[in-house]
């Protein structure tokens, strides 16, 4: 029994497993955040949060120098629909052209999916956005998920996987997929950071997101798989 499991264990790849074990995380981490976005009242864990991005007592005045909040709006456009749409469409346009319709497809399905997912999850929670402190931006949809928070991990993670498939070196890969993690935290943070999202919003988001990616990448990579085989038969 024991040796049959050794081999089980050797037969899955490193990647493989770290992907199954962020699925597993994300959506462990989204369940238990979604009872704290459905509670009747805001969790202690967001207010202390979102209060400390604001000056003691002056809940619109945000923390930091005035330049930072010009920063802040700059960085959560990273997030928005419009500019994900746009390098969603640039990637897949361009993969096609280099004659890569599975990574394409994949692209595709993965930000379309996510978006879509989003959109029921918000509807389905109905959490309202925080009155806490004044949004330091224009918001009108419902605030769990954070929309921002999760499409960023999907559309750039999605993307960091694929550009490290095709980059040589390790270290070179290494250093790809850790700028697309840390665009998607500063994105979430950035939500934060204008009042337009609890804590919890964006960790939500952050889980949901991550989670949905990697299962996108390991369905894409067992069909890579099954068609090798397929064409190997």
């Amino acid at each position: 029994m024991r040796n049959a499991a050794s081999t089980l264990f050797n037969r899955i790849e490193f990647p493989v497993l770290l992907a199954g074990l962020a699925i597993a995380g994300g959506l462990w981490g989204f369940e238990e955040l979604m009872e704290v976005a459905r509670a009747t009242t805001p969790h202690a864990f967001d207010t202390e949060i979102l209060l400390a991005f604001r000056e003691a007592g002056q809940p619109d005045n945000p923390v930091g120098p005035p330049w930072l909040e010009g920063a802040m709006r700059d960085i959560t456009s990273l997030g928005s629909a419009s500019v994900l749409g746009l390098i969603t469409a640039a990637a897949i346009v361009y993969l096609l052209l280099i004659r890569r319709p599975g990574p394409a497809l994949l692209m595709f399905v993965a930000v379309a999916g996510g978006q879509m997912l989003s959109s029921i999850l918000k509807f389905d929670i109905d959490r309202p956005r925080p009155d806490l402190v004044s949004h330091l931006v224009d918001v009108a949809s419902l605030s769990f998920p954070s929309g921002h928070a999760m499409l960023s991990a999907v559309t750039y993670l999605t993307l960091g996987s694929m550009a490290a498939r095709f980059l040589p070196g390790r270290v070179t890969r290494i250093y790809v997929f850790a700028l697309a993690v840390m665009t998607t935290l500063l994105v979430g943070i950035s939500r934060i950071y204008l009042g337009v999202h609890w804590p919890s919003d964006v960790l939500a988001g952050w889980c949901a997101g991550f989670a949905w990616a990697m299962l996108c990448w390991l369905a894409s990579r067992a069909l890579q798989r099954w068609r090798r085989q397929s064409d190997s038969a």
